[in-house]
């Protein structure tokens, strides 16, 4: 992140002794642009997301950093939900996120460029770090659904719901100071990012950033990205035959160590969410070969927990 802000402040400051018309072209693909998010109200079914996809249960699976090719991970935490939308229920999504933008596909493209974020609601658009195209949608209702969905998965409510302990420790970095973080009713981020990776498109090595509420009574620790279709890789490994060579192909969410010489790769798989810490888990988007991927974007929000209360939060 440190580099695109180095590109944003030259955007700012390149040199006046250039001609306008090349200074121009220079400024352009890294150019601070102030931006905010809106989207039009979008008729949900109120059975949509309301009850379990039939005839599967929620698997979690938490990442064993020690035992793979990232054993300086040891700690951090990373958890693998598979289930927790059906291929119906991921088609839907897309097509609602697609209606959320006021846009007739039919007429124009409702996926716009994605933009990297360098703080105080600005960005840049620079494709050589991140190479996609996006949809924001904001409603609480759907992603309190969603998280609702994912607590269905053993064991992952105690794992989550506070940060306060020793094994939170790396997730907290600074914030671990004896405070107690409580994840919130809803769960998760409203703001809903919508990706679609094309052949060629990618999203380079970082980690994530917090998302803080306006007014800061609310943050994040945690990236939680839900696959919306499935990926050759994932479908091959899992019968051992080749398939339909129009099925997304690359796209994995990659962990990578420091040197970016080892790396560990979830395959993107429909319905499939991962959840991981922000801090410290450097990881990229897979360069997608073949095919589309889609993917939702969003946070675990906490909140500070109020002293004198240890009452167990409700989140059914």
């Amino acid at each position: 992140m440190a580099f695109l802000l180095q590109k944003a402040r030259s955007a700012i400051t390149s040199s006046s002794n250039s001609n306008p018309s090349s200074q121009r072209r220079r400024r352009d693909p890294f150019r601070i642009v102030e931006t905010s998010y809106t989207s039009v109200p979008v008729d949900i079914p109120e059975s949509f997301l309301s009850s379990l996809p039939s005839s599967k249960n929620i698997s979690v699976t938490q990442i064993d950093f020690k035992n793979t090719t990232l054993p300086e991970y040891d700690g951090l935490l990373a958890f693998v939900l598979d289930g927790v939308l059906s291929q119906e229920e991921c088609k839907t999504l897309i097509e609602l996120a697609e209606k959320s933008t006021g846009i007739d596909p039919e007429q124009e493209n409702p996926w716009k460029p994605a933009m990297v974020n360098v703080g105080a609601g600005r960005e840049i658009l620079d494709i050589s770090y991140r190479n996609s195209d996006r949809i924001i949608w904001d409603t609480p209702n759907l992603v309190s659904k969603l998280w609702h969905r994912c607590l269905q998965a053993e064991g992952l409510r105690g794992k989550l719901e506070r940060l306060d302990g020793e094994e939170q420790k790396h997730v907290l970095g600074g914030y671990y100071d004896g405070e107690k973080w409580v994840i919130t009713k809803q769960g998760l981020n409203e703001r809903m990012r919508f990706l679609k990776y094309g052949p060629g498109q990618y999203f380079r090595a970082h980690c994530d950033s917090a998302y803080r509420t306006p007014d800061e009574s609310q943050r994040s620790f945690f990236t939680a990205h839900l696959y919306l279709n499935d990926s050759a890789q994932l479908l091959e490994a899992e019968s051992g035959d080749k398939v339909d060579s129009k099925i997304l192909r690359g796209g994995a969410t990659t962990f990578h160590s420091s040197n970016m010489e080892r790396r560990l790769d979830v395959d993107p798989k429909a319905g499939r969410v991962l959840i991981f810490q922000h801090r410290r888990l450097l990881h990229s988007g897979d360069e997608v070969t073949a095919g589309v991927k889609y993917t939702m974007r969003t946070d675990l929000m906490y909140e500070l927990e109020k002293k004198g209360d240890d009452t167990e939060m409700d989140m059914d």
